[in-house]
């Protein structure tokens, strides 16, 4: 059967399989996604973290739609008196295809995101990894297709330079794409969180993470630091401390690695100019360096790497929170800046200077905090996580997108908000 002939419940059912095959074969994947720099955690949360939108996908398609191939969109409109009229919303499948652009940093999942509610709504996905890391794309791409799990044509692989592609493309067809301008993803911690309490600590855990997770390479990673003016000396000791204890730089297959390599050496000098601009527009480096960082090696030993991509963490303070540079310059690797705030409007100020973002995460205890920061950020960020002591341990944490909710912000995040349970399918 063609992928347009099975029903919903039918799609679902081959995400599934095909979920539970490329768990059985995921250590040739941790292989080749040890080559583009990604530690284990890393390539867990890619790897993964992939498979898991597959799982989550084949769940919600048979628990959320119909065994049909069609889904009827709210009761029936009766436009006449006698009931002899009346109209329905229906949604049905585009015949074309869909087109599938992704970053360089999440080869796996940024394709599976795609591609799962493409599949289950019944659409051929063709996808477009990002150069740098796409033998991992292409290897994920041969397994699936190489399980026989997918109707033949379902799921296509074009690598390298694709212009002129759009013009192939018509009304039957839909482009996705993982694009932003720079999301400044904010974090904030509420005044009530003091040095030592259950939030400030998760805070501050939660900002190392994002700084070190894919070396930084996250379009959610946490870019500004936004605390009260009395706690930017106190955060700012408590992520160095961090970072100096839990960050070993070095070769992701040595153990006890925690952060690898940029993807390239091109990114880490794009970083290191960010970084420079960063400082140029009034950020002071309170942790790192733009130098090469020490590296531990395959055999134990502590060196340097003069010929590798890799970077310290890098944390900058702005003693001039409005400083332009922090709101517009994102430095996308291992980099975030700590500013004060004076009062919550000026915290919900600063978060919203971003101009739009895929993410923000607020640390506070206290509901009057929680209410008065989330309603002041809410238009300008796509999603807002609330870090507090009852669920610091349960949260999947600032930047992991879940297939459950949307991913996607408004202005400089890029606008798109569609991906996100059945109203990805929907799309």
């Amino acid at each position: 059967q063609s992928l347009g002939e099975l029903t919903f419940h039918q799609r679902a059912l081959r995400l599934k399989a095909l979920a539970t095959y490329l768990t059985a074969v995921k250590d040739e994947l941790y292989a080749v996604s040890d080559r583009t720099g990604a530690t284990r955690r890393d390539s867990l949360v890619d790897i993964d973290g992939g498979i898991g939108v597959l799982f989550s996908y084949a769940s919600k398609g048979r628990r959320e739609l119909p065994n049909t191939m069609t889904i009827v969109d709210g009761p029936p409109e009766n436009l006449a008196k006698d009931n002899s009229f009346g109209g329905q919303h229906l949604y049905s499948r585009i015949p074309g295809v869909a087109f599938q652009i992704n970053a360089f940093n999440f080869p796996v999942w940024g394709m599976l995101e795609k591609f799962a509610p493409a599949f289950l709504a019944g659409v051929p996905s063709i996808v477009k990894p990002a150069t740098p890391t796409a033998i991992l794309t292409e290897a994920a791409v041969r397994i699936m297709v190489e399980s026989g799990l997918l109707p033949e044509g379902s799921l296509q692989l074009v690598c390298g330079p694709v212009r002129g592609f759009l013009d192939t493309l018509d009304v039957r067809d839909v482009v996705s794409l993982t694009c932003e301008t720079d999301s400044l993803n904010a974090a904030i911690l509420g005044p009530d969180a003091d040095p030592g309490s259950p939030e400030f600590m998760a805070f501050v855990a939660s900002v190392v993470t994002e700084m070190t997770s894919k070396t930084g390479q996250k379009c959610t990673s946490i870019r500004r630091v936004i605390v009260p003016e009395a706690r930017v000396d106190s955060v700012i000791e408590a992520i160095g401390e961090r970072l100096t204890t839990r960050v070993v730089i070095g070769d992701p297959r040595a153990e006890g690695v925690t952060m690898g390599p940029l993807a390239s050496v091109d990114q880490r000098e794009e970083v290191r100019r960010s970084i420079e601009a960063l400082v140029a527009g009034g950020g002071r480096i309170v942790f790192g360096s733009v130098g090469d960082p020490a590296v531990t090696r395959l055999d134990g030993s502590v060196g340097r790497a003069p010929d590798g991509a890799f970077l310290s963490p890098v944390l900058l303070r702005f003693d001039d929170a409005d400083a332009a540079a922090v709101h517009e310059i994102e430095a996308f690797g291992p980099v975030a800046s700590v500013l004060g705030y004076r009062d919550l409007p000026d915290a919900v100020r600063l978060a919203n200077r971003g101009g739009g973002s895929l993410v923000a995460t607020v640390a506070s205890h206290d509901p009057r905090v929680i209410q008065a920061i989330v309603s002041g950020i809410a238009p300008f960020h796509g999603r807002v996580l609330v870090l507090d002591r009852d669920d610091a341990r349960s949260s999947t944490g600032h930047g992991s997108p879940v297939p459950h909710l949307v991913h996607g912000g408004p202005g400089r995040a890029g606008g798109g908000e569609e991906l996100g349970g059945i109203r990805a399918v929907k799309h």
